[in-house]
């Protein structure tokens, strides 16, 4: 396979030193295009009356239109040949014939390649088997390609190959184009719908110097000018919330996170949320609104409230479950309802699982990590877990019922977590209680413990209104509304290891 590549090489590095001999300039940039391929489509409906109306010009052979792309298709019949080519709206055929061109046209045409990109100028015209195609009244050289494009029948099989050379997946792969057109739907549709309700976007820093807002392993780096670590963030939340505490009581950031943690078909190390907060809300006005939004946003992407994802039907439509945390662990964990308080009990029916907790762990966190193996990966259509114990949740507002709990939730869909909310936390001595309390864990041996952010706790002493707060994973939403399996299917680049 390689010796043939090479070969292929050879050969067009050949062709590209006989088209310079012949004075053509193989990277022009001075060509206008009138027509995407897309909007010559549209014109093969249209009456030539219709024609007329949106003044196109006329030449002796019809109506003349300059169009570019990719060459992805040639086909060769002596004099002439039909080609396809391609741009970012859709494929089209042209047909380009010895006698139009010329000699030596047709001469250079012959050693043009599939990639290369070209332009065409002509009428449109219907084969004998009806389909519409450009007639090439001229044409250009645009781009010449050096490397062939892979053989289109097989295309690109290794998914290593496809992330490392996504440009090459891009071209080959219309479903994966698919993906990412609408991936970029999506989040216009998310920030319009935020922008709708009064939201403000904002840009916070993403090199900090305390890593706070999640539990998670910071990437750090070194700022020479200041002499000082920095952290790229694992969250924005703190400073989305002294922007709160600053008077915009509505703000919303769709940005990029760094988590040094393990590589998944779940989670890469640098992904892409929204994190929203705002004043004189709760976490279940959260709830009501980010129903609301996924039924907004799969409504304008895939044009239904039922979508399929790895085979399971995900209605949006019902209204989603509200089921609280430990309630769960009884009615769908099958954990006996007489032992969910007994951490002595918890850790005996863990073992007998198989699943590890070591006995060092706090009660809050037995309960979230059976949680995370009996119940998460059964709840298939959307649901809001609530009730997340204190221990776990260290930026979440006590229950006014029950004070080992918050106002939290987690949103499950296809048995996996896409969002995180809560009412946040505006009493400034009960913040610094529980940045204690995380130290105290950090101590233990937990490094994801939260890092004490006493620069945050003054800013909260300033006063800021009741508010509530939600991060949605935008990387996990894609997969599931474009039917992907892992998230390096939704990321243009994804991190990889080095080869």
């Amino acid at each position: 396979m390689m010796e043939e590549s090479s070969e292929l090489l050879k050969a067009r590095k050949e062709k590209i030193k006989e088209l310079k001999e012949s004075g053509v300039s193989l990277y022009p940039n001075d060509f206008k295009v009138s027509h995407t391929i897309g909007e010559l489509h549209q014109f093969t409906t249209l009456s030539p009356e219709a024609l007329l109306e949106k003044s196109i010009t006329f030449g002796e052979n019809g109506i003349t239109f300059s169009a570019a792309g990719r060459m992805m298709a040639i086909n060769n019949f002596g004099k002439s040949s039909f080609i396809r080519f391609k741009d970012r709206t859709g494929q089209i055929q042209a047909y380009v014939q010895k006698n139009i061109v010329g000699n030596d046209g047709y001469a250079i045409f012959k050693k043009l390649d599939i990639g290369d990109f070209i332009a065409i100028e002509g009428p449109l015209f219907q084969t004998k088997t009806g389909e519409w195609t450009l007639l090439a009244k001229s044409f250009r050289l645009l781009s010449k390609s050096v490397r062939p494009l892979p053989e289109k029948y097989h295309g690109i099989k290794d998914p290593e190959k496809r992330y490392r050379q996504r440009y090459l997946d891009l071209i080959m792969n219309e479903h994966a184009r698919d993906i990412f057109v609408k991936r970029s739907k999506i989040v216009s549709t998310m920030r319009k719908f935020f922008e709708a309700r009064d939201f403000m976007e904002v840009e916070t820093p993403m090199m900090q110097p305390l890593p706070g807002g999640a539990e998670a392993t910071p990437f750090k780096t070194w700022h020479n000018a200041l002499g000082m670590e920095l952290f790229l963030r694992i969250a924005p939340e703190l400073y989305l919330k002294r922007l709160v505490v600053g008077g915009f009581e509505k703000v919303f950031e769709i940005n990029r996170n760094f988590r040094n943690e393990g590589v998944s078909t779940r989670h890469n190390p640098e992904f892409t949320m929204v994190e929203f907060y705002q004043a004189y809300a709760n976490y279940e006005d959260l709830m009501d609104m980010t129903e609301e939004m996924f039924r907004t946003i799969a409504m304008e992407v895939n044009s239904t409230l039922q979508i399929q994802y790895q085979g399971e039907t995900i209605d949006f439509s019902a209204k989603w479950k509200r089921i609280p945390m430990v309630e769960s662990l009884s009615t769908i964990g099958g954990i006996d309802s007489e032992i969910i308080a007994d951490s002595a009990k918890l850790l005996e029916f863990a073992e007998q699982k198989g699943i590890k907790i070591t006995k060092k762990e706090r009660y809050g966190k037995i309960l979230t990590k059976l949680f995370d193996t009996l119940v998460e990966p059964k709840l298939i259509q959307p649901t809001f877990i609530t009730g997340y114990p204190v221990e776990v949740s260290p930026l979440s507002r006590k229950s006014d019922t029950n004070p080992d709990l918050t106002d939290r939730f987690e949103l499950f869909i296809a048995g996996r977590e896409i969002a995180n909310g809560f009412s946040e936390i505006n009493d400034p001595a009960d913040q610094y209680e529980r940045f204690v309390e995380q130290a105290s864990q950090r101590s233990e041996g937990d490094t994801e413990a939260h890092i004490m952010d006493a620069d945050y706790v003054e800013a909260l002493e300033y006063g800021m209104p009741p508010t509530a707060g939600e991060g949605i994973g935008i990387d996990r939403l894609v997969m599931l509304l474009t039917d992907s399996p892992s998230i390096r299917e939704v990321i243009l680049f994804p991190h990889m290891k080095s080869v």
